[in-house]
């Protein structure tokens, strides 16, 4: 069966779930973790070659302090505890986003991870943390001005930031919502889009197979009959 070659999930609903099971929200977060832990797993062994996580955008920082400070703390601690599992099973880790703003300790744990999981030839996985589409396209753009190479959206993928990954096949999101929120907006051009109702938290390996087949199911023209 067809499967996207990069599929990129809008994780949401992890405050949602929590709040549900009058569980503070930082519960539900961490239940969030164990899911990625899942869905990768199951992209591994379904043969999905890259995988982006839209984990916390520029505009989350609205958000209360005490959750911004728990959500920084577990990337940071999460991406450094699972580098030897991602160097064993091929997983190339990439950043997705803006640097600037970004705790010390993340940013740490971002170069850590990188550097030491850049030979993973299974799954490339783009972590999508202090990130927005606008600001991506804002600094891609001033970026190929500065190359001095002839302006065109095609030549503004070649500055985005990590112009090596392939732009997503299907852009999925979870909890119902109908969104994308400013998640990767140059390169969704032609992207299938996909809604699930299941909040985050509870995604699991079934839901990589419904996702397969519901990619299956589409028809993808790319401007053609």
């Amino acid at each position: 069966m067809k499967v996207p070659e990069h599929l990129a999930i809008i994780m949401d609903g992890n405050g949602r779930w929590a709040e549900k099971r009058n569980l503070p929200r930082s519960a539900g977060h961490l239940e969030g973790g164990k899911a990625v832990v899942k869905i990768i797993r199951a992209c591994l062994s379904r043969g999905i070659r890259n995988l982006t996580l839209y984990c916390f955008s520029i505009e989350n920082w609205k958000r209360p302090k005490e959750e911004t400070n728990y959500l920084m703390g577990l990337f940071s601690s999460r991406m450094k505890a699972e580098i030897p599992t991602a160097i064993k099973e091929g997983i190339k880790i990439l950043h997705l986003g803006k640097r600037e703003g970004l705790p010390d300790d993340v940013l740490s744990a971002i170069d850590e991870a990188k550097e030491k999981t850049k030979d993973g030839k299974r799954l490339t996985l783009q972590l999508a943390i202090n990130y927005s589409g606008i600001d991506e396209i804002e600094r891609a753009t001033e970026k190929a001005l500065r190359s001095g190479m002839p302006f065109s959206s095609l030549s503004l993928l070649d500055f985005v930031d990590n112009p090596e990954v392939p732009s997503p096949d299907f852009i999925v999101r979870s909890s119902g919502e109908k969104r994308l929120s400013g998640f990767l907006l140059l390169q969704s051009s032609y992207a299938e889009l996909g809604f699930y109702d299941n909040l985050w938290p509870d995604w699991d390996e079934l839901m990589i197979d419904i996702i397969i087949n519901d990619f299956a199911s589409r028809k993808r023209r790319f401007g053609g009959i």
